[in-house]
């Protein structure tokens, strides 16, 4: 793995294949691994950048974590490597962090975001329910970060530009309704919601993102 060392934070990162460069932001408790399959397939194609956000992997534990700020990360990141017509990759705290650096840069000009939410209570009412009841317990900063952000507004997603694509499972912790609404307030932005699948069952070691973001990719090219 490699180092940068972006906003008072080392941030870890492996770096595989040749082409055009793909960021994949991982979710919340997790690290870049959970990509591990997504990977084989696209390095053939792309110079695809696995970074461990902020407190998770190798990175640098902080002990508070806030959306905005792993966004600034990711926007640090791109810069320090001089990344331009990035594709980012995010799921789940993954796509929240996309969203928000989307907004903010236009190095990133393709974006696909996986069962993103803008505000805590874009979760389905159990989940959230849960993550309170285990936070109330175990006073995690991670748990504490998902049910008391994000809080992405309308105007902040309207300024995204870069081609977007919004994915979901059909049985998504987050709402379908937020999905949507997301998906709405954003350019020209695409949606898929895949029929069978959770929140995590097609990113986590799973081959079926990959194929997501090659046709996503692909077509993007083709309509250029």
């Amino acid at each position: 793995m490699e180092r940068l060392h972006i906003n008072h934070v080392d941030i870890w990162y492996e770096k595989t294949g040749q082409g055009r460069p793909v960021i994949l932001i991982h979710g919340n408790g997790e690290d870049h691994t959970i990509f591990d399959r997504t990977v084989r397939v696209l390095e053939e194609r792309f110079t695809c950048y696995l970074p461990d956000s902020r407190g998770h992997g190798k990175s640098r534990w902080t002990g508070e974590f806030h959306y905005r700020d792993m966004a600034g990360d990711l926007i640090s990141f791109l810069e320090a490597l001089n990344l331009r017509n990035a594709a980012v990759v995010g799921f789940s705290d993954g796509g929240i962090i996309g969203l928000l650096a989307a907004a903010e840069t236009e190095r990133i000009t393709s974006l696909i975001a996986c069962g993103a939410n803008t505000r805590p209570e874009g979760f389905h009412r159990r989940y959230l329910t849960g993550m309170r009841i285990l936070h109330f317990f175990g006073r995690s900063p991670l748990v504490r970060l998902m049910i008391r952000e994000p809080d992405i507004r309308d105007d902040e997603l309207a300024r995204i530009h870069a081609d977007t694509l919004i994915v979901a499972g059909e049985h998504d912790m987050v709402r379908k309704s937020e999905t949507d609404h997301i998906a709405g307030a954003i350019p020209g932005a695409g949606k898929v919601i895949l029929s069978g699948e959770s929140h995590a069952s097609y990113v986590v070691h799973s081959e079926k993102l990959a194929g997501i973001i090659l046709d996503f990719l692909s077509e993007e090219q083709n309509g250029s």
